[in-house]
């Protein structure tokens, strides 16, 4: 690959056989939150072994927070022996971890917003509270032996101060991959390789990049990602996720083994499989079909979500996401 020199940011070449990148699939969790899409305990069994199969490092299985149904689903899945990791996404809240435990799950995803806006909005609470929740409950959950990943939500938006403060305490206490999550889709390719670049050189942690598409640049800006040395990138199965999806699991594997000729580990045979079942169980239209002479849509009302953006804005109905943000803290 060759080397790309841009104002502020160091240049990096890197090399498939030196660096794999590790995808961390969030299909079951934040594919979930798209409008209207609420995947059955069996569905959800079926789409982590598909996930398995097909060879993703990490699934994220859900948010215990959400109820006995997820629960449900995410016991099933820990029992299915996966050789990928399962885990699941968590506040900072003992009560989370707790159920995650319960749920027979040895990694967790304890995640927080560190934006001022969001601790505002979210939390009614202060830098400093965030701080002291995150220590108690990365502690509590390496007191029971799990292993930590940490989500930095709207790190996009935030303070590059308190971003580096909360990820030296999330190191220190014992988490061993802090998640920058580009939570409302602000950034663009630059800007991302740009921001972490910088933090990977600043922190000692493993990072992991989560984008949204709000501006249909959620694959480019996993790209960028990588370019900074980022190993682990999130994805959805279709981009699927709330407001205009997520980082599309496709679309970053051919980009990957194309344009980057970096290995992320997959079997690429059972793709097509689990793009297949994934839109019928989230009653999901497949791609709109392109006249290749016209370079159009044949039906242009199905178009892409960050083109028409009729998802911003938007929660899934069936199960309120939101509403365990604030009803705890």
């Amino acid at each position: 690959m060759p080397a790309v020199s841009l104002p502020g940011i160091p240049v990096i070449i890197l090399e498939a056989r030196l660096m794999q990148v590790l995808i961390v699939d969030t299909t079951l969790r934040d594919g979930e939150q798209a409008p209207g899409v609420a995947f059955s305990p069996r569905e959800k069994v079926a789409i982590a072994r598909m996930l398995d199969r097909l060879g993703v490092a990490q699934i994220e299985a859900g948010t215990p927070a959400m109820g006995d149904i997820e629960q449900e689903a995410i016991r099933a899945i820990a029992r299915q022996g996966l050789r990928s990791r399962v885990s699941t996404w968590n506040r900072l809240l003992l009560e989370d971890i707790r159920s995650s435990l319960e749920c027979g799950i040895r990694d967790v995803h304890i995640s927080a917003p560190v934006s001022s806006i969001q601790i505002r909005a979210k939390l009614r609470q202060d830098y400093r509270w965030v701080l002291n929740r995150l220590r108690q409950a990365c502690r509590y959950a390496r007191d029971y032996g799990l292993r930590v990943t940490v989500g930095a939500e709207d790190a996009s938006r935030a303070d590059p101060g308190f971003l580096l403060e909360f990820a030296y305490l999330a190191w220190e206490s014992g988490a061993e991959r802090l998640r920058y999550c580009d939570t409302v889709g602000v950034l663009d390719p630059f800007a991302t390789c740009a921001h972490l670049s910088r933090l990977k050189e600043k922190v000692d942690l493993e990072l992991e990049f989560h984008g949204h598409n709000d501006f249909g640049l959620a694959t480019a800006n996993a790209l960028a990602a990588v370019r900074a040395g980022v190993r682990w990138i999130d994805t959805t199965v279709g981009g699927l996720g709330e407001r205009a999806g997520n980082t599309s699991l496709e679309e970053l594997y051919r980009a990957l083994t194309r344009l980057f000729d970096l290995d992320p580990g997959l079997n690429s045979r059972y793709l097509p499989g689990l793009e297949r079942y994934v839109t019928r169980a989230a009653g999901r239209l497949p791609p709109a079909p392109v006249d290749t002479s016209l370079k159009v849509p044949l039906f242009p009302g199905r178009r892409h979500p960050a083109a028409r953006g009729e998802r911003r804005g938007t929660l899934r109905s069936s199960t309120d996401f939101a509403k365990i943000i604030l009803e705890e803290y």
